[in-house]
């Protein structure tokens, strides 16, 4: 689902309600301007059972939307305040876009280095293999019968010989990728690892925790709603670690995430430093992670890129050394012509 394109159909969805246009006439003008796709399907079958007088809880449920979209929307209905869930929604949505965009961007650019660095070397060796190689290999063995190969060329020839080791450098990494593609719990781990990524989850979750909170959800039930949400990790497992010591009494923030095992000190010191306005601790966390999140993006991009072009770069000249070594036969024949 395209984020910045939600986030600006609900601002417009909140307007619309706010100049008192009812729900399903403002979902029904909105859906005709979305491009077609998941998101325009799914608000469209929404608008479709509202307007046959299903309630919007159950409406809700039947659709493909984000849990916590469906959870305030459900919230901001029976407060009879849609408008402000919605305007809420639209924000949380708007930074999220903003920050998995710039951490899509660390990931497409050394990946499209690779692609066209595999692409180069598997186009150099069917080259090689199939028209230079044989021809080469035929003309040597024919007049340089009893006499020495350059050095560098007698190094070569290994190589040469086995010229598929380039690409398969490079496709490995890129069989890694595609298949972390298609596992997204060890793709989920792999990133948690990661220091940029990692941050933006927090800030993710503090975000969405400040979300609820402001739509009114008491703590307790607000944490149960994230746990919800969350696959199996260490993020859930410290929600619910959070969820059972509410359950036994505690109060304190610092005292509710101690010993947790994903939120690291400082996550927990931001929020317990609002004391009891936790509305404002999450706030205040997810304004900072998200900074962090972006820095170390870019401190990733400016690192990660410029060693992936070297990599690419030495990995492409060796491979421009061995088809020169081949020449270095046909200059030495030519130099040994010129002396006889």
């Amino acid at each position: 689902m395209n984020l910045d394109e939600f986030a600006f159909f609900n601002q417009q969805l909140a307007a619309m309600l706010r100049d008192g246009i009812p729900l399903e006439g403002a979902l029904r003008q909105l859906c005709t301007g979305l491009r077609r796709g998941t998101l325009r399907t799914e608000l469209t079958a929404l608008e479709a059972d509202l307007a046959q007088g299903t309630p919007l809880a159950d409406a809700l449920a039947r659709r493909k939307l984000p849990g916590l979209y469906q959870r305030l929307l459900v919230i901001g209905a029976k407060s009879n305040d849609l408008s402000a869930s919605l305007t809420l929604l639209a924000d949380y949505f708007q930074r999220q876009h903003a920050l998995w965009a710039r951490l899509k961007g660390l990931m497409v650019y050394p990946v499209l280095v690779m692609v066209a660095a595999f692409v180069l070397s598997l186009l150099l060796w069917l080259l090689a293999t199939r028209f230079v190689l044989p021809v080469w290999l035929e003309t040597v063995e024919g007049m340089y019968e009893g006499m020495q190969l350059p050095a560098a060329t007698r190094l070569a020839i290994p190589l040469l010989l086995n010229a598929w080791v380039f690409p398969a450098l490079f496709a490995v990494p890129l069989l890694a990728m595609l298949g972390l593609a298609f596992a997204p719990r060890l793709r989920q781990r792999l990133l948690d690892r990661l220091p940029a990524f990692r941050e933006a989850r927090l800030a993710q979750t503090a975000l969405a925790s400040n979300l609820l909170l402001k739509g009114g959800i008491p703590f307790p039930e607000a944490v149960g709603v994230l746990e919800e949400l969350q696959p199996p990790n260490r993020l859930r497992a410290d929600l619910t670690a959070w969820r059972r010591n509410l359950a036994e009494g505690v109060s304190r923030f610092s005292a509710v995430a101690a010993g947790g095992r994903f939120f690291p000190p400082l996550f927990v010191w931001l929020v317990d430093s609002a004391r009891e306005d936790l509305t404002a601790g999450f706030q205040q966390a997810a304004e900072i992670y998200e900074a962090r999140a972006a820095h170390r993006a870019e401190i990733l991009l400016y690192a990660a890129l410029p060693i992936a072009v070297l990599g690419v770069g030495i990995l492409v000249l060796l491979q421009a050394y061995l088809i020169g070594s081949m020449y270095l036969v046909f200059m030495q024949m030519l130099g040994g012509l010129g002396e006889w």
